[in-house]
């Protein structure tokens, strides 16, 4: 899943599979802090997404009727819907969200779970998150889950049977990029199932990195929907994803520490 191919267009060679099902774009993208709905569609075209995240406890779809939907803006027919237990702080509350995510959702079960360990952080709590994961697999959700950059906690949630691992670059919001490179890359090289930078992101730069790294993808909202912006920002977001990805997958040059290689011919010379 991690490893590189052959170089061949990104779209029809290179997709993301989660859950047995492929996607075309790398970029996932959420639905929250948007000046309004016709924003977030307009934002989310701009970035390709196939994907998008929905905050249940903070989103109507449907469970608050007469007010306006998100459906109506993403409608299932043409995005994946990926509902979320944002603001959730153990793993009863994280559970009883998805389970009404799949009921108004028509039964459901790709599901991104979170479950946070403070408000002032909202570092993940990943006793409660390890927890969380092993029930709603047992009830048959595919889970992927947000979890802290720590490679043993990765490992023991991709063996309980989560379909993605999504390990912070930074804090929710921070915009502060990929702080800790080294372990994205442990991780990485660990899993068996996809591996997505989930939180953190700030620009562009900061998606190229990931997605150089190895990350099968990328999941923002902050640094969009709150960008001058935000639909420039998603276009940005998009090239971004793929360029890092096309980079990864061609191979990078090897450093050379303390020694210079010139570009052009020494053999030769004219004169």
């Amino acid at each position: 899943m991690n490893a590189p191919h052959d170089s061949l267009p990104l779209s029809l060679d290179d997709p993301l599979i989660v859950a047995g099902r492929a996607y075309r774009s790398r970029l996932l993208v959420g639905t929250g802090k948007y000046r309004d709905f016709a924003q977030t569609r307009a934002a989310i075209d701009a970035s390709g997404a196939e994907i998008v995240t929905v905050a249940i406890r903070r989103t109507n779809i449907g469970q608050a009727p007469g007010e306006p939907s998100l459906l109506e803006y993403l409608p299932p027919s043409e995005f994946t819907l990926l509902p979320n237990t944002a603001g959730c702080y153990n793993a009863d509350e994280a559970v009883r969200t998805l389970r009404l995510a799949r009921e108004l959702l028509d039964g459901h079960t790709l599901v991104k779970l979170e479950v946070l360990g403070d408000s002032a952080t909202l570092f993940p709590n990943v006793r409660e998150t390890l927890r969380a994961a092993e029930t709603l697999i047992s009830e048959g959700f595919d889970v992927m889950v947000y979890t802290s950059d720590d490679p043993i906690v990765a490992r023991d949630l991709e063996s309980a049977g989560c379909v993605a691992i999504m390990p912070l670059a930074s804090l929710i919001g921070s915009g502060m990029g990929i702080l800790n490179p080294w372990n994205l890359r442990l991780i990485i090289e660990q899993s068996k199932v996809p591996v997505l930078v989930d939180a953190g992101v700030g620009t562009a730069s900061d998606a190229v990195i990931a997605m150089e790294l190895g990350c099968d993808g990328v999941l923002m909202n902050t640094a969009i929907a709150l960008a001058q912006e935000p639909v420039r920002m998603a276009g940005a977001m998009k090239k971004a994803v793929e360029a890092g990805r096309d980079a990864f997958r061609a191979g990078r040059m090897p450093r050379k520490y303390y020694a210079a290689n010139p570009s052009s011919p020494t053999s030769g010379l004219i004169g």
